[in-house]
């Protein structure tokens, strides 16, 4: 089977610690070229096994040898360079946020969907088998009728005054950058949508960003959810289900690469008492080879852009109530 050739728009940190290595890990996947302005880029390929560098964007898009591009750029530069790539042919995954807004969203999936491009939002965790046990253990009745589902996002940021994570022009604030992971583990994992919205938030007083913000959905299907997201918190990350005769917990829900040695962990309490479920998976392969099989058999892969415009919708709510501190409905 012939490998799937990817490209790497800039030599960003995330594309470098660990989508590009799960690239190389890859069975259907290759990485192919990387593009930046950098003067190191040469140095950054030869450490990553990379063959070709490109000094601009442009150029690695120009290549007809690439098939996807992968795109770690900020979140403010999704927009452009996704329909850049969608224009010259290139499949691709961004990283999440998808943009800034459902709109900006809505134009970019469009105009993939014009030239015939997959494109899909960079949530890796949510192809780890945990996951998918959690769905299967709901759907079982073990916890009973789901009533709420939390969840928690936090770090400690520190380097406040140069990191783009505090840059309002550029996407920045705990919302956009880890509170978009608790809202999708919510619609993922009850598959209901938020029909409304209440929020409170602790707003830098330099930049304007959120760097705290607290949310409290209801769902179209009765279920309250709820949860946090954090820059100015010890690290954390989970989510919780809660039904009328158990609860899930997943304590390390959306980077369980980060601790010990990458197992996933599901905790069950219910009435057959208390168990932990352990699920070893690479998930950052699991995510490039989703895309990659889907662009070897030309199918969609199954977090589509029509999801990211729902996720990006209910950002916005989110960020609607903490401005207008009110209520929105959805």
């Amino acid at each position: 089977m012939s490998k799937v050739r990817w490209g790497i728009l800039s030599t960003a940190k995330i594309g470098r610690e660990q989508v590009i290595p799960a690239i190389h890990r890859s069975k259907l996947a290759e990485v192919a070229a990387i593009a930046s302005g950098r003067e190191n880029v040469n140095e950054i390929a030869r450490d990553l096994n990379i063959p070709t560098t490109y000094s601009s964007y442009e150029k690695l898009l120009q290549d007809p040898s690439i098939d996807v591009v992968y795109i770690p750029l900020p979140n403010h530069l999704h927009k452009k360079w996704v329909i850049e790539a969608a224009k010259h042919g290139k499949h691709v995954l961004c990283e999440k946020p998808a943009t800034l807004d459902s709109e900006e969203t809505k134009e970019m999936v469009a105009v993939c969907r014009e030239q015939n491009v997959k494109f899909m939002e960079a949530f890796m965790y949510q192809f780890h088998p945990m996951n998918q046990r959690v769905k299967e253990i709901i759907a079982n009745g073990e916890i009973g009728e789901v009533k709420i589902v939390r969840s928690s996002f936090s770090f400690y940021l520190s380097d406040r005054d140069t990191n783009i994570r505090m840059k309002k022009e550029m996407g920045g604030g705990a919302l956009y950058d880890i509170g978009c992971y608790c809202i999708h583990v919510i619609r993922m994992i009850t598959g209901s949508e938020p029909k409304l919205i209440k929020a409170t938030a602790t707003i830098d007083d330099k930049t304007g960003v959120d760097i705290t913000s607290t949310v409290l959905m209801t769902l179209e299907n009765g279920v309250q959810a709820t949860f946090d997201c954090s820059f100015d918190m010890f690290g954390g990350q989970y989510y919780e289900v809660v039904g009328t005769k158990g609860k899930i917990t997943v304590p390390y829900a959306f980077r369980p690469d980060q601790h010990g040695n990458g197992d996933g962990i599901v905790k069950v309490v219910s009435g057959n008492g208390e168990r932990t479920e352990t699920f070893p998976a690479d998930t950052y392969v699991l995510e490039v080879d989703h895309l990659s099989e889907a662009i070897l058999k030309d199918q969609d892969p199954s977090y589509t852009g029509e999801h990211a415009i729902q996720n990006m919708r209910v950002i916005e709510a989110c960020l609607q109530a903490i401005e207008e501190g009110k209520e929105v409905f959805m």
